[in-house]
């Protein structure tokens, strides 16, 4: 049975606005320019939305006109709207009825980042990645190595999702209330942890998700180089069946991550989930999907590899 907590973390979401959200930057429009090179461009919106107007830094030639004002010859730099570029690629994107599903990701090289979706989902496994960061937070704190005994345990949990071994490690950094207080420094604002055991119904946004996963991967982290290298090795090391999700984004074999994937006992829905790191073309990026409300596994899989592939796809459009 559920506890109350759990219920009451599936808050109620405002109704989806997917057909709101259908913009591009089809066509960028000069409509007005100064003398130090700044222009401002219009984007043409399509599906019936509003023009998207932002500004751009141009590297410009002005001419005389006839009548003596200037006019811009060329932009070499515009604004993009990288939202909406993801926006548009997750038009494409079959989601069945009464299915959800959010999506984060930011280009570690160039800084550029996108979201689409909103809402709290269940992490079902994904939280195992945020039940080690804490371990290793509280580890750094103490000024301790972790344990034979806590690495078999983070081994087998994050490489091979088992429960027992998430656990074990849950009791050990005290449950919700040690997550929710690393989580508080590491600058997740939209996760709470599940009540007593029940750490797969932990509480998480994709911009938390994807806020962990700059923790994991970047360089400005509350943990240490050595905890975040111990962690990125795991995830890269993710057992066979599990090569799903964030993956398919990849251009191949270099990415780390970790899957979840539960089915909720009231409804017999599925909640798919992937988070990590994947190189394409080049660029590293961090991804993170989070969906529920899939009436198979299979199709919440082909539905986060989609939108992984959507998402990456979206900051290589954009430049």
């Amino acid at each position: 049975m559920e506890s109350s907590r759990a219920r009451r973390g599936r808050r109620s979401r405002p109704p989806r606005t997917r057909s709101l959200l259908h913009v591009a930057l089809a066509a960028l429009t000069v409509v007005g320019g100064t003398a130090a090179g700044t222009v401002y461009v219009k984007a043409q919106a399509h599906s019936g939305a509003g023009p998207v107007s932002s500004s751009a830094t141009a590297s410009a030639s002005p001419s005389a006109t006839a009548d003596g004002e200037e006019s811009v010859e060329s932009v070499t730099q515009a604004a993009v709207d990288h939202d909406a570029l993801l926006s548009t690629a997750m038009a494409s994107v079959p989601v069945e009825d009464g299915a959800d599903v959010a999506v984060a990701v930011l280009d570690l090289g160039s800084g550029a980042s996108a979201s689409y979706g909103d809402g709290a989902f269940d992490t079902a496994s994904i939280v195992k990645v945020d039940i080690l960061a804490t371990l290793l937070l509280q580890a750094q704190d103490a000024d301790r190595h972790l344990t034979a005994a806590e690495k078999a345990y983070a081994t087998a949990m994050i490489e091979n999702s088992d429960n027992d071994s998430a656990s074990a490690l849950w009791r050990t950094i005290g449950g919700a209330d040690g997550l929710d207080a690393a989580n508080e420094r590491l600058g997740l604002t939209g996760t709470e942890g599940g009540d007593g055991m029940l750490w797969g119904l932990t509480q998480t946004t994709a911009a938390d998700q994807l806020t962990l996963l700059r923790q994991v991967f970047g360089d400005d982290s509350e943990l240490s180089e050595t905890s975040r290298a111990y962690l990125q090795g795991l995830m890269g090391q993710i057992a066979a069946d599990q090569h799903w999700g964030v993956s398919a984004a990849a251009d191949g074999s270099r990415w780390a991550l970790k899957n979840g994937w539960l089915a909720r006992s009231t409804t017999g829905l599925w909640d798919i989930n992937s988070i990590g790191r994947v190189t394409a073309d080049g660029s590293d990026c961090l991804v993170a999907v989070l969906s529920n409300g899939n009436s198979t596994k299979a199709k919440g899989i082909s539905l986060v590899e989609a939108a992984a592939e959507a998402a990456v796809g979206a900051l290589a459009a954009g430049g």
